[in-house]
Formats: structure tokens, C-alpha cells, sequence
């Protein structure tokens, strides 16, 4: 089993980044593929990023891609989101989450979640 902490979420002005870190607990978190998904208000919670166990396998939403970076280290636990360019359609709470069977982009493939961070982009 794995607990995830997300951290790094705050308020932004449209252009600008931020860096959401999620530390694991656990000594088989590299055995794991990570993901990021995201849920604003009155919406279904969505697939942003996910990276394989290794790191060298990464999927982007759309809708993110070429603005957001995922990365993971394995030695410190932590998987990490860079977001740069933000905009106000960016404004959710991130969640990152855990799958044992590899690198996926569907809810329902992910076995452990974290509690989220809010993002908050303004124009």
C-alpha cells in the first residue's frame, strides 16, 4: 500500500507556473506508475499527466500538453508536476494517484489517491 501527499497548489496569475510535488510513502514506489489528474468545480474529475515506473514513458492531456511537465524521482519518493503558462481553465483541485499495472490515464486504473491541492489561476 502507498499514501500520497500532494503539495505546491496556491494561487497564480494567468502566465505564470507552478510546481506540485507529490511524496509517497512506501519503499515500492518505484514499482509504480504515477499520474495527475484534476477536478474543478462541477466537473468530472480528469486524466492531466501520467509517467511509467521507470520515467521514460510520459502521457499529457491535450489540453496540457506542451504546458505541463511530468517527472518523477524514485529516490526521494516524489513525482512532481510543472505547470508554466497557466490559465484560468487550469483552476482545479490536482490529484495525484498511484496504479500497479503500469501507466494509465483512465480513473479506474489507479489504486491509491492523495488528498489533492488546490490551484487557483486568475486572470
Amino acid at each position: 500500500q502507498v499514501q500520497l501527499v500532494e503539495s505546491g497548489g496556491g494561487l497564480v496569475q494567468a502566465g505564470g507556473s507552478l510546481r506540485l510535488s507529490c511524496a509517497a510513502s512506501g519503499r515500492t514506489f518505484s514499482s509504480y506508475a504515477m499520474g495527475w489528474f484534476r477536478q474543478a468545480p462541477g466537473k468530472e474529475r480528469e486524466f492531466v499527466a501520467a509517467i511509467s515506473w521507470s520515467g521514460d514513458i510520459t502521457y499529457y492531456a491535450g489540453s496540457v500538453k506542451g504546458r505541463f511537465t511530468i517527472s518523477r524521482d524514485n529516490a526521494k519518493n516524489t513525482v512532481y508536476l510543472q505547470m508554466n503558462s497557466l490559465k484560468p481553465e487550469d483552476t482545479a483541485v490536482y490529484y495525484c494517484a498511484a496504479a500497479t499495472l503500469g501507466i494509465a490515464t483512465m480513473r479506474y486504473e489507479y489504486d491509491y489517491w492523495g488528498q489533492g491541492t488546490q490551484v487557483t489561476v486568475s486572470s
